[in-house]
């Protein structure tokens, strides 16, 4: 085999190989997302930034505006999966402030920020 197809060929394996991580990480968010759903109305925020690991922050508040779940999928990679976060269980969405649950997490901070002020 010569140096030219060994590449394509390399690449067609780290293409499929993406595309198949990819597909799993999708299927493990939308999977949380319908779990969050059976609690009450799914707000969503993520963090901005091209090249830092993004974050991506789901939470589920019932008829009280009380947070009744939630989920945090961060990373830099397809490697990523949806972990809950206990700060925020059972807090009301007029007290929870970022800055205060999350001093040293900007991403963290920028994605509960937008999810709270989510209009839904």
């Amino acid at each position: 085999m010569d140096p030219i197809n060994a590449f394509l060929l390399l690449a067609g394996i780290a293409w499929s190989g993406q595309t198949a991580l990819g597909w799993l990480q999708i299927r493990r968010f939308n999977r949380a997302l319908s779990g969050l759903a059976d609690h009450g109305v799914v707000r969503i925020g993520r963090s901005s930034g091209r090249f830092v690991p993004r974050v991506v922050m789901a939470i589920s508040v019932d008829s009280q505006n009380r947070v009744t779940g939630n989920f945090v999928m961060k990373g830099l990679t397809v490697f990523s999966s949806p972990v809950s976060e206990p700060k925020l269980a059972g807090l009301q969405l007029a007290k929870i402030s970022p800055d205060i649950i999350f001093p040293h997490n900007k991403a963290l901070r920028q994605a509960l920020t937008l999810a709270i002020t989510n209009k839904g």
